[in-house]
């Protein structure tokens, strides 16, 4: 039998002569305007993307066409697309529009914050004491009066950030030295599992999706994604891949090991009562611990550490702590008001594994 090569577009600088490497990811998402639509197709046909003049100008920074757009260019820094060419991570055209995209996008982040703490201690302190009045807790909603379909919604919205659950946060290690270097490398060492595969975090998130009746498959609910959840992972690489963001993304490991155990607890109780299967239940009590004890380690040591070799950062920890909070408020109300009037929260009800929804 003769085998009919498949057709290869001409070496990109820095590959073999004639071979295409194809990353396994995800299938690229649908467009949601000019400039997710330029993207999409400067990744399938290898051409830098076509936009007009004025388009990122006029963008919204916190719309659905920039916050896609953003998403899919920081994408083949993790796992790529699926026929896309593993060498477009380093694209020179998309590299240049993904930073006048974040551009506006940390400024929006930077106007919304402009009275925002500068000090760790003032960034912090509200979120080291459970408020009193929960009522406009999403995990207390969930808790208390969630219902399956939620949860399920939920854990699809979620999946975006699960999935690849402190990959993000491990750029930063080699910008750390000494006390927050090692504080650090400890802490993602327990997020991937202390050397056993089985116990990664995001193959927790992924067993958690199996007992929703979800299709755990990485990158699989982009699609159904509005651009408040997409503005939370984007936060995550856009702070991972700029060194002049190490501060930023040291205050958004932080804010996020800080909250993420009260609110686990109230998770695990959420899957427990709704019966959502032992896999479910068990992701959430495996961070009640674990993070009860990550919170203290990365708030003396890695923060401390940080603080103690360039204590010019602190203004740039608060500025990642606030920001994550901003926009974790943002999802939240998203999500609570589009409960609330009976309807989705994703731009589509999530089908089950195998299903298009």
């Amino acid at each position: 039998m003769t085998l009919t090569p498949t057709p290869q577009r001409p070496p990109t600088p820095g590959t073999s002569a004639g071979v295409t490497t194809v990353a396994p990811g995800p299938r690229l998402a649908d467009g949601r305007g000019e400039l997710s639509d330029a993207v999409i197709e400067a990744l399938r046909s290898g051409a830098p993307p076509e936009y007009a003049p004025g388009a990122v100008l006029k963008a919204d920074p916190w719309g659905e066409d920039l916050q896609l757009a953003l998403y899919l260019l920081y994408e083949p820094h993790y796992r790529g697309f699926e026929g896309v060419d593993d060498a477009r991570e380093w694209d020179p055209d998309l590299l240049r529009l993904r930073r006048a995209l974040e551009d506006l996008f940390l400024h929006a982040l930077r106007m919304g914050l402009s009275d925002g703490p500068r000090s760790v201690e003032e960034a912090f302190a509200p979120l080291l004491v459970e408020p009193v009045d929960l009522s406009g807790s999403l995990s207390h909603h969930l808790e208390t009066e969630g219902e399956l379909w939620q949860l399920r919604e939920y854990a699809a919205l979620r999946s975006l950030y699960h999935l690849k659950e402190a990959d993000p946060h491990v750029w930063v290690i080699p910008r750390l030295t000494g006390r927050a270097k090692a504080a650090m490398a400890a802490i993602e060492y327990d997020e991937f599992g202390a050397g056993r595969a089985e116990r990664i975090h995001a193959r927790l998130f992924a067993d958690l999706m199996t007992d929703l009746d979800l299709d755990p498959a990485y990158g699989r609910y982009v699609e159904q994604a509005p651009a408040p959840l997409l503005a939370t992972v984007n936060l995550m690489s856009l702070f991972g891949l700029h060194r002049t963001l190490r501060g930023a993304l040291v205050g958004h490991f932080a804010c996020v090991e800080v909250t993420s155990s009260p609110g686990s607890r109230r998770l695990a109780n959420a899957m427990r009562r709704c019966g959502a299967g032992p896999a479910a239940e068990h992701f959430y009590t495996e961070h009640v611990e674990a993070d009860a004890v990550h919170e203290q380690v990365v708030r003396h040591e890695v923060i401390g550490g940080l603080l103690a070799d360039e204590p010019g950062l602190e203004p740039d920890v608060a500025f990642g702590c606030t920001a994550t909070v901003l926009l974790e408020d943002r999802l939240a109300t998203h999500i609570r008001t589009a409960w609330k009037q009976g309807v989705s929260a994703l731009r589509t009800p999530p089908a089950g594994r195998g299903v298009t929804a």
